[in-house]
């Protein structure tokens, strides 16, 4: 441990918290994708409020403030906790939903009446309990990181033996129980992973905003890509890399580390949501943007080229009236048009460019393509079911069942 840490360019208390923080955040990650992919993400926050009696509890039975004593308590009441919400969502009508609710509000409320107990003893050695609470990544040892670092290594070998039968679980568990996989034993161990999530980053976030980094780093890399896999490998990084920044700025601004490394969580998967590639708001508002002017400036593409076909090349007045579009579609699309070098102007009259003729041709025939595989698509013989793209038919479908659909209709294709 100690030459880790000299290899990392901080001085020695900040390297040992940035250390600390990118293990949680790495933990979190990773073990917090089991919550968000079933659909039980409260579920971490129930076991994070519940180790605060747990270590509590191991408080008072050493009567020592002992970090892996304390985190044995805290582990231990997270594994009653899960149970307990397991034994009620089982035997009785209660809903999921309610039966975290019940647990998280219960074992949380006696922390808090424990903490008071402890702190009506006198006892000097309880200074710094209510870090569980909040959290204080300033206040990690070295001795702290190494505890973490052990069961997060324990915890992600056991991810990396067990992640086919744990990716079956939880994308089809029916599936899973048909081929012979133990479903109920694989649910409690992604369960007890939480567990050990919560055990290692409790003592730097506290109790109250664990879940936070559970999820935040899952839901990130989830905007990001589709893949198990690289999901979890991206949780990972996004987790280390939210833990080390909010931990270090917080020990820069004297702020609560758990807040601050929340707010950078939220900030991250905010950009995500936004900018992910193909799945981000403002990418798709993007690429709707340039549909439509492809759409548009296509549209204008074919009126023009139905235009000349008809008679002398028209003005824009005259395509504007020829095609029924607004006046000022047709002046963009024109202006797109010209940018491209689709088509030339002979005074105020238009006409289409030799590459323009050939574009047309291809919106035509696309177009046209499309139709005949709505009236004859069944008929094709196609080796596997497919959605074709109506943008390029041609490149989803091969050019054999092309030229076989072309077959099945009336319509050739025109020479350009």
């Amino acid at each position: 441990m100690d030459h880790l840490i000299e290899l990392i360019p901080l001085p020695y208390t900040d390297a040992v918290v940035a250390l600390g923080a990118a293990i949680l955040g790495i933990t979190a990650g990773v073990l917090g994708a089991f919550a968000v992919l079933r659909g039980r993400s409260l579920v971490g926050d129930a076991l994070a409020h519940s180790a605060l009696p747990g270590v509590a509890i191991a408080f008072i039975v050493t009567g020592a403030k002992d970090t892996g004593s304390l985190l044995v308590g805290a582990g231990v009441a997270g594994i009653v906790a899960a149970l307990l919400m397991v034994g009620i969502e089982q035997t009785s009508r209660i809903r999921p939903d309610a039966a975290i609710g019940v647990v998280l509000s219960s074992f949380f409320s006696l922390g808090i009446v424990l903490l008071t107990y402890i702190a009506d003893l006198n006892n000097a050695s309880q200074a710094g309990l209510d870090t569980y609470l909040f959290g204080q990544a300033a206040g990690l040892l070295e001795r702290d990181v190494a505890l973490m670092g052990a069961l997060s290594l324990a915890s992600l070998v056991v991810v990396a033996v067990l992640f086919r039968p744990f990716k079956v679980t939880l994308f089809d568990p029916s599936f899973a129980s048909s081929v012979g996989l133990r479903v109920r034993v694989l649910e409690i161990t992604m369960t007890t992973l939480i567990v050990v999530a919560v055990i290692v980053g409790v003592r730097a976030v506290g109790a109250i905003l664990m879940v936070a980094l559970l999820i935040a780093p899952t839901v990130a890399a989830r905007q990001l890509t589709g893949r198990l896999g690289r999901m979890l490998v991206l949780a990972g990084v996004i987790g280390a890399a939210v833990g080390v920044s909010g931990a270090l700025v917080s020990m820069r601004a004297e702020v609560p580390t758990g807040p601050v490394i929340v707010l950078v969580a939220f900030g991250t998967v905010l950009l995500c949501l936004l900018l992910a590639p193909g799945r981000g708001v403002l990418w798709r508002a993007g690429k709707l943007r340039r549909d439509r002017r492809r759409a548009r400036n296509e549209g204008v593409l074919v009126d023009l080229d139905t235009a000349v076909h008809a008679g002398p090349p028209p003005t824009e007045r005259e395509l504007a009236q020829l095609s029924g579009r607004p006046r000022r579609e047709i002046l963009r699309g024109l202006r797109d048009l010209h940018r491209t070098g689709m088509l030339e102007r002979d005074g105020d009259r238009i006409f289409l460019s030799g590459a323009g003729a050939g574009a047309a041709h291809g919106v035509h025939e696309r177009r046209h393509l499309w139709t005949l595989w709505l009236e004859h698509g069944a008929e094709l013989d196609l080796p596997d079911a497919r959605e074709p793209d109506p943008h390029d038919l041609r490149a989803s479908l091969g050019d054999e069942h092309t030229e076989r659909l072309f077959a099945l209709g009336t319509w050739r294709p025109p020479s350009p």
